[in-house]
C-alpha cells in the first residue's frame, strides 16, 4: 500500500511517497521564493552603501568640501532602511516555512522518526497557506536590520561626520569650535548635534526594544507551535 497510515481527519499523519515528493518540490519553491528575496535585500543594502560611498568621495574631496552630503544621505538611508524592511517581511515568510520543512520533515525523517511524531506541524504548515500573514512586525524587521546591516552603516556616517568637522578646513584645536562647525546655514550647530542625537538615540533604541523582543518570544517559545 502506498499510504502508510493515515489518522483522523485534521490531525498528524503519515504521508505517501506521491505526497511525500509533492513536499519536495514544494520546498524547492520555498527556497527558490527566500533565494530571489535574499537578493532583493542586498540590492537593497548595496545601495545604502554606494549611496554613502558617493557622500564620502564628496564630502572629503577636498578641505572646503561642506559635510552636508553626510546628513542628506542619512535620509536616504532610513528610505532604503524602510525599503528593505518591507522586503525582509516578504523574505522572512518564505524563509520561516522552507525552516519548518527542514526542522519537522527532513530532520524527522534522516531521524527515522515518524512524521507524526510532536507537535502538529501539517496543519500549521497548511494554516500558513490558507491564511498567509507577516510572521513578524514591520518595526521588527527595522530591528533586525539595523542590528545587521545599516547600525554598521549609520555608524560609518556619524564617525565619518565628526572626523570631517574635526579636520577640514583646519583640525580643530578648541572643543567649543565644534558648535561654530556643525552650523548649517541658518541652523546653528547646537540643533544640528540635538538633531543628531535624536536621531541616533531613535535607531538605538528600535534595534534594542526589537532584540528584547525577539529574545522574549523566542525564549518563551518552549516547543515550536508556530513559524516567524
Amino acid at each position: 500500500m502506498d499510504r502508510i497510515e493515515a489518522t483522523d481527519r485534521g490531525g498528524p499523519r503519515e504521508l505517501n511517497a506521491a505526497e511525500i515528493g509533492a513536499l519536495a518540490h514544494l520546498y524547492r519553491g520555498e527556497i527558490y521564493r527566500s533565494t530571489v528575496w535574499r537578493t532583493r535585500l542586498d540590492h537593497t543594502t548595496n545601495w545604502a552603501v554606494v549611496t554613502m560611498g558617493i557622500a564620502l568621495s564628496i564630502t572629503f574631496s577636498s578641505h572646503d568640501a561642506s559635510p552636508l552630503p553626510l546628513i542628506i544621505v542619512g535620509t536616504l538611508i532610513i528610505i532604503f532602511l524602510v525599503f528593505e524592511a518591507r522586503r525582509y517581511r516578504y523574505f522572512n515568510v518564505w524563509r520561516a516555512r522552507a525552516r519548518w520543512m527542514e526542522t519537522h520533515f527532513y530532520a524527522k525523517m534522516l531521524r527515522g522518526e515518524s512524521l507524526r511524531s510532536g507537535d502538529d506541524w501539517q496543519n500549521i504548515l497548511a494554516q500558513d497557506y490558507c491564511a498567509p500573514r507577516h510572521h513578524i512586525s514591520f518595526i521588527r524587521a527595522v530591528g533586525r536590520r539595523l542590528r545587521r546591516t545599516y547600525g554598521w552603516i549609520l555608524a560609518i556616517q556619524a564617525l565619518a561626520y565628526f572626523g570631517k568637522i574635526a579636520i577640514h578646513p583646519a583640525p580643530m584645536t578648541n572643543l567649543s569650535d565644534i558648535w561654530k562647525r556643525m552650523d548649517v546655514g541658518p541652523i546653528p550647530g547646537e540643533v544640528m548635534m540635538l538633531g543628531g542625537v535624536v536621531f541616533y538615540g531613535g535607531c538605538m533604541a528600535i534595534a534594542l526594544v526589537t532584540f528584547l523582543l525577539d529574545r522574549r518570544k523566542h525564549s518563551e517559545r518552549v516547543a515550536p507551535v508556530s513559524m516567524g
